[in-house]
């Protein structure tokens, strides 16, 4: 017979230290960070924390007055928080599975949405694809990470990477697309025959085509972005 007993409980649930280093996997949709200094965070993925931490919304201007451009043509943009001080912080994500990275002074881009958590030391700036912000509900934005430093991304279930080289080009569902390497320079593609058939509102109309050598990280799931309008 099962042991459903309090005691049995917390011991399959408690809290481990796995001695991952700053960004440890607590289970496959929860991060601890070890805080000791800052991180930037999404905003509204903290969970719980301990210890000497304080939370404070990005500056209007923090990033300069470029980047506060593009979050008004992007909508809300990426929006984030900085944890600073020493102590334990919980992040998660409406239970997406969370994957941690650690890039190696190299670049990647994430759709907006499935960023995390990433440490100061990486450089980033939001970048748009030409058109696609009109055309897709909500807007599509996605942010350029590169430098040495831990990164957090989170998929609706586990992600799938596939490979593009030069002969052997990928299109891509947008709202199924979650990050890319650096080298790629996804264009905007519209499918005629798709858009016919399923309805001018169709998503899978839209896609993102890459072309060169690198690899697109995709999962499960059409995620659906929604912009924040000032009369709702």
């Amino acid at each position: 017979m099962s042991d459903y007993s309090l005691k049995n409980f917390i011991s399959a649930s408690e809290q481990q230290d796995r001695g991952q280093g700053v960004f440890e996997l607590e289970s496959n949709w929860m991060l601890e960070i070890n805080l000791d200094g800052e991180v930037w965070t999404k905003m509204g993925s903290m969970v719980s924390y301990r210890g000497r931490v304080k939370f404070v919304r990005e500056g209007i201007l923090e990033h300069g007055l470029g980047r506060l451009l593009k979050k008004k043509l992007t909508g809300e943009g990426v929006r984030l928080t900085k944890a600073s001080g020493q102590g334990q912080v919980y992040l998660a994500d409406c239970g997406k599975q969370v994957t941690v990275l650690k890039l190696q002074n190299e670049t990647l881009y994430v759709n907006g949405n499935d960023l995390l958590a990433f440490e100061p030391t990486i450089r980033w700036d939001i970048t748009m694809m030409r058109r696609i912000t009109g055309i897709m509900a909500g807007g599509l934005f996605n942010v350029k990470l590169e430098g040495c430093g831990m990164v957090a991304i989170t998929t609706h279930r586990a992600p799938l990477t596939l490979r593009v080289t030069p002969d052997n080009p990928l299109s891509t569902d947008p709202n199924a697309t979650v990050a890319w390497s650096g080298s790629l320079s996804p264009q905007l593609k519209t499918d005629i025959s798709l858009k016919t058939f399923f309805g001018r509102g169709s998503g899978e109309s839209i896609q993102m085509l890459f072309e060169g050598d690198g690899f697109v990280v995709i999962q499960p799931y059409e995620e659906v972005y929604f912009q924040n309008r000032s009369n709702d």
